[in-house]
C-alpha cells in the first residue's frame, strides 16, 4: 500500500499560481501511476491531470491544459501539480491519488487517495 499526503493549497488571487505537493510513503512510489483530481462544492470529483509511473506520459483535462503541469520525482516519493493562471472556476478540494496501472485517468483506477487540500481563488 501507499499513503498520500497533499499540501500546498491555500488562497490565491485570480491569475496567480500555486504548487501542490503529494508526499507518498509505504510501497515504492515509482510503481504507481499518479493523478490529481478535484471536487468543488456540489460537483462530482473529476480528473485534473495524470502522470505515468515513469513520468513520461501525462494527461490533462481540457479545462486546465496550458495552465497546470503535473510532474513527479520518484527519488523523493513526491508528486507535484503546478497551477498557473488560476481562474474563479478552479477552486476545489484537490486530491492526489495513486493507482497500480502504469497510467490511468479514471478515478476508478485509483484505489489510494490523500485527504485533499483546499484551493481557493479570489477575484
Amino acid at each position: 500500500q501507499v499513503q498520500l499526503v497533499e499540501s500546498g493549497g491555500g488562497l490565491v488571487q485570480a491569475g496567480g499560481s500555486l504548487k501542490l505537493f503529494c508526499a507518498a510513503s509505504g510501497r515504492t512510489f515509482s510503481t504507481y501511476a499518479m493523478g490529481w483530481f478535484r471536487q468543488a462544492t456540489g460537483k462530482e470529483r473529476g480528473v485534473v491531470a495524470a502522470i505515468s509511473r515513469s513520468g513520461e506520459g501525462t494527461y490533462y483535462a481540457d479545462s486546465v491544459k496550458g495552465r497546470f503541469y503535473i510532474t513527479r520525482d520518484n527519488a523523493k516519493n513526491t508528486g507535484y501539480l503546478q497551477m498557473n493562471s488560476l481562474k474563479p472556476d478552479d477552486p476545489a478540494v484537490y486530491y492526489c491519488a495513486a493507482g497500480v496501472r502504469s497510467f490511468a485517468v479514471a478515478a476508478r483506477d485509483y484505489p489510494y487517495w490523500g485527504q485533499g487540500t483546499q484551493v481557493t481563488v479570489s477575484s
